[in-house]
């Protein structure tokens, strides 16, 4: 891979370093280089809307969020919970074992949480909007649209695609596969599944209602 931190003028500290050999050796080069290609993103749509890095938000911070917040598809952030979330609680565990304090790892947490979240995460703190806008960019293109121009062929000079988008896909339908109560109802998993053809029984929500408290006077 590219020396992402010369070469795109990334925040180059100790634990960003670690946190980006993490990543790659945990994780694919296809997720490697796509969790790259989210803070590249993520950085260039912020500083369209006019946001700094290192003034207007934390840039390390995003930059630990972007390059985490996949860890809940590899093998030893599988847990039991969402994808996002299981990544969310691997990532926060890796930078407290490295230091970082209690209230930067919270935003790193929720910005990984949060990241599948339309709706809700671009109206967060710009370290989680810019996760998600970031990770939405490169899956979908969700907003590419407003990237800057030349950023997108030097990310993707840097860090071919592999497929990225389907790899990650098809990690998110194996889990479920194998562990149901990783796509609860209403989740972004769940609907991929679903799309997939790989639903897991849930209950209807009209059925719910229907039998929630019923036998309360």
């Amino acid at each position: 891979m590219a020396d992402f931190f010369a070469d795109f003028d990334a925040p180059d500290t100790d634990l960003t370093r670690k946190a980006y050999d993490f990543v790659c050796t945990t994780g694919t080069a296809a997720l490697a280089g796509h969790s790259a290609r989210t803070y590249l993103f993520g950085r260039a749509l912020g500083e369209g809307r006019g946001l700094r890095p290192g003034a207007d938000y934390d840039d390390e911070a995003l930059l630990l969020a972007c390059l985490l917040h996949d860890l809940g598809l590899t093998e030893g952030g599988d847990g039991g919970e969402r994808f996002e979330v299981d990544g969310a609680d691997y990532a926060a565990a890796f930078l407290r074992d490295n230091g970082l304090d209690e209230e930067r790892i919270r935003v790193v947490w929720e910005a990984i949480a949060l990241h599948t979240s339309l709706g809700i995460a671009h109206r967060m703190r710009p370290e989680i909007a810019l996760t998600h806008a970031g990770s939405g960019a490169d899956v979908v293109a969700f907003g590419a649209d407003a990237l800057p121009g030349g950023i997108a062929d030097r990310a993707h000079a840097a860090f071919p695609r592999l497929d990225a988008g389907r790899e990650l896909t098809d990690a998110i339908i194996g889990q479920i596969a194998r562990k149901p109560g990783k796509a609860p109802l209403g989740s972004f998993p769940a609907a991929m599944a679903d799309q997939a053809g790989a639903g897991v029984p849930a209950p209807q929500w009209a059925d719910l209602v229907a039998r929630a408290w019923k036998n309360t006077v």
